[in-house]
């Protein structure tokens, strides 16, 4: 009895001695996030309850949820809204589709695999200023491969000079390809991660028992990489849900097409309105807050040990 409450006291030392040694680690790198997060967001909140113009700092005053009531009411936020949500789904659904099939073929492909996730990770590493200018001019009326590739492909059916950028619907298009393109190696790296973790001899005993390639996915593969899709979505839904940068320079809100980010930005420095453009990030922030607990308490998922 002497000998199992030793182990047990022993067990329990070494296991406050690792938490401690993990504090001590992590401790820093923790206060520098806490202090580049939480400050900004309690600035803003802090900013969103007074009414506040850059051109006129000395005349704040103090309107509590004021500016909060006028960005609801106003129908520019719930058109922003719709269009962030339309661009997050279009683009995040396309990218688990590619990103999983890349993925297959990483993890399949033994002759060149270093060379092929190289080429993969190449998109992921351009800034997206540049990613949004160069899909900008590809798509641009004058300059742009788009057209003319479209028209060959169609065989004269489709105009060789189109404006993309003329309307909402057709806008979505540049704006999502340059978003799914950028962003898919992200997610086919997360969804790589965890066909790994798949125990080959499953794979195996299902094909000596003469499953099909289909059979053996929907059986073997994606029951197993739960946790890993549901990561990658909620990482993916997250990053997409504050796109700013792309629509920023293909239409700059244009025919309906700001999102949340921009509209914050043009309330805050196009229209000087610090109290606005404040409420307005702190909604946004709420939202991408919600998103985040809808995915880890309604889909259970569990990042820190990466299961479902």
């Amino acid at each position: 009895m002497s000998k199992s409450s030793s182990g047990g006291s022993h067990i329990s030392d070494r296991a406050r001695e690792e938490r401690r040694l993990g504090w001590k680690l992590a401790g820093p790198a923790f206060v520098i996030m806490v202090l580049v997060t939480f400050y900004p967001i309690l600035q803003a909140v802090y900013s969103s309850l007074f009414k506040h113009r850059l051109t006129d700092p000395g005349a704040q005053k103090f309107v509590f949820l004021e500016n909060y009531l006028i960005i609801l009411r106003d129908p520019l936020w719930w058109q922003a809204f719709g269009t962030t949500a339309f661009i997050t789904i279009v683009t995040v659904v396309v990218e688990l589709v590619l990103g999983f099939l890349i993925a297959l073929a990483m993890a399949k492909i033994i002759l060149g695999r270093g060379l092929l996730r190289t080429v993969v990770l190449i998109p992921y590493s351009i800034i997206t200023v540049v990613s949004a200018f160069s899909w900008f001019y590809a798509f641009a009326t004058d300059t742009g491969f788009v057209d003319p590739l479209l028209h060959s492909l169609s065989f004269g059916a489709f105009p060789e000079k189109f404006d993309w950028f003329g309307g909402f619907w057709t806008s979505m298009v540049p704006i999502c390809v340059s978003e799914i393109w950028k962003t898919t190696p992200f997610m086919s790296l997360l969804l790589l991660a965890g066909l790994t973790q798949i125990d080959s001899a499953m794979e195996e005993a299902a094909i000596v028992d003469g499953a099909t390639w289909g059979e053996r996915m929907r059986r073997v593969v994606l029951p197993n990489m739960k946790s890993a899709i549901m990561v990658a979505l909620l990482f993916r839904t997250l990053d997409a849900f504050r796109i700013f940068d792309n629509i920023f320079i293909m239409t700059a809100g244009s025919h309906d097409t700001a999102s949340l980010s921009l509209v914050a930005y043009n309330q805050t420095i196009s229209r000087t309105e610090v109290g606005l453009g404040s409420a307005v990030s702190v909604l946004l922030f709420l939202c991408v807050v919600i998103i985040a607990v809808i995915f880890v308490k309604g889909f259970r998922v569990d990042l820190a040990r990466g299961r479902k």
